[in-house]
């Protein structure tokens, strides 16, 4: 089963993408954090908290509180265990230095939320393509 890390902090683009990946039937578990921090939290494991399953694909909205998007993509793939988590930036931010800045940090895609508004079902067919034919990395052991 493929999770999906959402970070997010707005709860009606939540509500969104969790309704319309719901509305696919798509088997798709969701673990859904709202900031950087406690992304990084989330996937390296946390007290008793395990860390996520692999394999995964995470969602990352740019305009977050704590530590944004593009810091948190620094902070990934600084990290051994995480550098080669595979990313979709899913923002309201068109602007080119986000993108450049984003596409700096090996992101997989980048999708834009007005864009994806109409056509949100091209972008859940883009994961869903994307889960079925790429080869996922190995998973690396947190110690």
């Amino acid at each position: 089963m493929l999770h999906i890390l959402l970070v997010e902090d707005d709860d009606v683009d939540v509500e969104a993408v969790v309704r319309a990946f719901q509305k696919q039937q798509l088997d798709y578990s969701f673990t859904i954090v709202a900031n950087g921090v406690e992304a990084l939290l989330c996937l390296r494991g946390d007290g008793d908290r395990p860390p996520l399953p692999q394999p995964y694909i995470i969602l990352l909205d740019l305009n977050l509180p704590r530590m944004n998007g593009i810091e948190f993509l620094h902070e990934l793939r600084c990290d051994k265990n995480l550098q080669n988590s595979i990313v979709f930036v899913l923002t309201t931010s068109s602007r080119q230095e986000d993108k450049l800045a984003a596409y700096n940090k090996q992101v997989a895609g980048y999708i834009v939320k007005t864009r994806a508004g109409e056509d949100f079902c091209h972008m859940i067919a883009l994961l869903t393509s994307y889960e079925k034919v790429i080869e996922f990395p190995p998973a690396q052991s947190s110690g």
